[in-house]
C-alpha cells in the first residue's frame, strides 16, 4: 500500500508544486494509512521531489506574475499552503528582490481604477481596502492613492 501512496503523490507533484503539508491532506482525503503516508513523504523528501522551500518560491513567483500581489498577501498564501514562516519569508523576499514595489503597486492601482479619476472620498478608501487585502504596504498603499488623486485634480 505504501507504493500506491507514493505513486498517487508522485502523481500530484507532477501537475503541481506541493507542500508537506498539503500532500498529506490529499493523501490521508484518500485514506491511506498514516505510516504509509509517513513513509511516502520521507521518501519524496529524501529523493527531492518534495520540497517546501521550492514549494514557497513557486507559489510565490505566480502570485508576483499571474496575480500581482503584495509581498504581505503572498507571505500568507504561502504560509496557508502549510510552509513555515521563515521559509515564506524567505522565498518572498528572493522572489521580490528584483521587483520594482512601487510600480507593481502602480500597476495594481492601474488595473483596480481603469481610466477613472480618482476624486471621491469613498472610492479612495474601497481602492486602499483592495490594495491593503492584496497585500500592499498600507502606507505606501495611501501615499500612492493621495499621489494618484493630486495628479487626477
Amino acid at each position: 500500500m505504501a507504493d500506491s501512496a507514493y505513486l498517487t503523490a508522485l502523481k500530484q507533484l507532477a501537475r503541481r508544486e506541493l507542500s508537506e503539508a498539503q500532500l498529506r491532506q490529499r493523501l490521508t482525503r484518500r485514506k491511506f494509512s498514516p505510516d504509509d503516508i509517513d513513509t511516502t513523504i520521507a521518501r519524496l523528501l529524501q529523493d527531492g521531489s518534495l520540497d517546501d522551500a521550492r514549494t514557497a518560491a513557486a507559489i510565490a513567483r505566480s502570485q508576483l506574475s499571474l496575480k500581482k500581489r503584495g509581498q504581505r498577501r503572498v507571505r500568507r498564501e504561502i504560509e496557508a499552503a502549510g510552509i513555515a514562516s521563515a521559509l515564506a519569508e524567505r522565498a518572498v523576499a528572493d522572489v521580490y528582490a528584483e521587483v520594482d514595489g512601487e510600480a507593481l503597486l502602480a500597476a495594481a492601482i492601474d488595473r483596480r481604477l481603469g481610466t477613472r479619476r480618482l476624486d471621491d472620498d469613498r472610492e479612495m478608501a474601497r481602492l486602499y481596502r483592495y490594495l491593503v487585502g492584496q497585500g500592499f504596504d498600507s502606507e505606501r498603499a495611501m501615499a500612492a492613492l493621495r499621489k494618484r488623486r493630486k495628479s487626477s485634480s
